[in-house]
């Protein structure tokens, strides 16, 4: 059977099984199994076992993933970005739409210290959702922008999708986490910028807080900076160590599952049952995140010893298009593929097929999987799957309706296609840090 023959089968089962709601990593592992079966090489599957073995379970950085989840979560514990949101939001309580800037400040400081979309999200829409609707902010804005906010968590360092695309790319999570961190910054700008520009033009829809709620600044100002001091240390202990190479990815995220106990503990917030689901949270995400892993090392073996993934990638050079255009169309997939896939399985199923195109053609394969990265973080708004929608939706007063949310999105999803265009244009904002940290040296 041919190579085209076989992609076409293994696409079409893939895309059946999610169809019918089935776990990604089961049909994936499934698929692997009855593309096997179909092409008469059933003895590739020991094949694929081993590789599981040596390229996944013997893979020593995909052990940062449940140490930074363990981390996402003591710090969730501390309740420390409670009182800075609160602080942020009565500083800037004379700001038309500083409550919106203060939603997006504290989502880059969560996105820095926790990279879980639903923790991230889930923290945000509980402390701010309530206050912007209740100061008369649009619905669709607020539900909107906590919603995007909440998804730097994947792009801003340290993020468990950069960890797994460095263990998929050959990069270093050092080189990634670097070249993520001007892009993932400017995104959060951009969305704060976007919040002022609706509070100037239309203040209707992001007021200013009521007179009576306002306190003084230099006050406000004291307890802002006692508050962030503890996750601005942990922000430094695991970045810090990482990019000046004292650490690797492993061990920066065993200091950082440290630091965060260190806070819940000093912040009187230690309790043994809360420990107790804290390590049962960070097992069940991580043994998640894991059996997609597995699943698809399988599948992308299956597909590439069964000459699926060489009929593709040959497909792909047979379009005869300029580098850009090339890249576009990339984007493109792996847009449309977020409106149906989570950001796990388009890594893992795609960089098998785009990475080896991208280094004969001779571009930067940095800047791309960055470039990349920037555009997944669609595949979290984008309707009818985006995890995030979801999240909102429970999460939400009931008069707040779906189509409020999606409506909410879209200019947000604007922006990162905005934002994802300006990488193309000046790839140096990716380049510019790894360079000056590692080949410099």
């Amino acid at each position: 059977m041919s190579g085209e023959m076989i992609a076409l089968i293994m696409a079409g089962i893939l895309m059946v099984g999610l169809f019918m709601g089935h776990p990604l990593a089961f049909v994936l592992g499934g698929t692997a199994v009855l593309g096997a079966v179909i092409a008469g090489k059933t003895q590739i599957l020991g094949i694929v076992i081993n590789r599981i073995f040596g390229d996944v379970l013997d893979n020593y950085v995909l052990i940062a993933i449940p140490l930074f989840v363990l981390m996402a979560r003591f710090l969730s514990d501390s309740g420390v970005t409670d009182r800075m949101f609160e602080a942020l939001r009565l500083l800037l309580a004379r700001v038309t739409g500083g409550l919106g800037i203060a939603v997006v400040v504290i989502s880059i400081l969560l996105a820095a210290t926790t990279g879980i979309i639903g923790a991230s999200i889930t923290v945000m829409g509980v402390m701010a959702l309530k206050p912007m609707l209740q100061y008369g902010y649009s619905k669709r804005l607020s539900t909107g922008l906590i919603a995007a906010s909440g998804c730097l968590g994947i792009l801003i360092p340290p993020s468990i999708m950069l960890i797994l695309m460095s263990s998929n790319s050959g990069l270093s999570v050092g080189e990634l986490f670097a070249g993520a961190m001007v892009p993932g910054i400017l995104l959060g700008l951009l969305y704060g910028l976007y919040v002022a520009a609706i509070a100037f033009f239309r203040p209707d829809l992001a007021p200013a807080v009521k007179t009576e709620e306002r306190i003084g600044r230099a006050a406000l100002a004291r307890m802002l900076v006692v508050e962030a001091m503890p996750p601005l240390i942990l922000i430094f202990g695991i970045l810090g160590t990482m990019l000046a190479g004292i650490a690797t990815a492993t061990e920066a995220s065993a200091v950082g599952a440290l630091l965060a106990l260190l806070i819940v503990i000093f912040r009187g917030r230690f309790e043994l049952a809360t420990f107790r689901s804290a390590l049962y949270e960070t097992a069940r995400t991580s043994a998640m995140i894991l059996f997609i892993v597995v699943g698809a090392t399988a599948f992308t073996g299956v597909f590439n010893i069964t000459g699926g993934l060489r009929a593709t990638q040959n497909l792909m050079r047979a379009l005869d298009m300029e580098p850009w255009m090339l890249i576009t169309v990339m984007m493109l997939i792996v847009f449309v593929l977020g409106m149906f896939l989570d950001w796990t399985g388009i890594v893992l199923l795609s960089f098998p097929i785009f990475l080896p195109v991208v280094q004969e053609m001779g571009i930067n394969q940095l800047w791309f999987v960055v470039l990349m990265a920037v555009v997944l973080q669609t595949s979290f708004l984008t309707p009818p799957f985006g995890y995030a929608l979801f999240y909102m939706r429970a999460i939400a007063p009931k008069d707040v309706k779906i189509s409020d949310i999606i409506l909410g999105v879209l200019p947000f999803i604007g922006l990162i296609v905005a934002m994802a265009l300006t990488i193309a244009a000046f790839p140096d904002l990716v380049t510019w840090l790894p360079d000056t940290l590692y080949r410099s040296k």
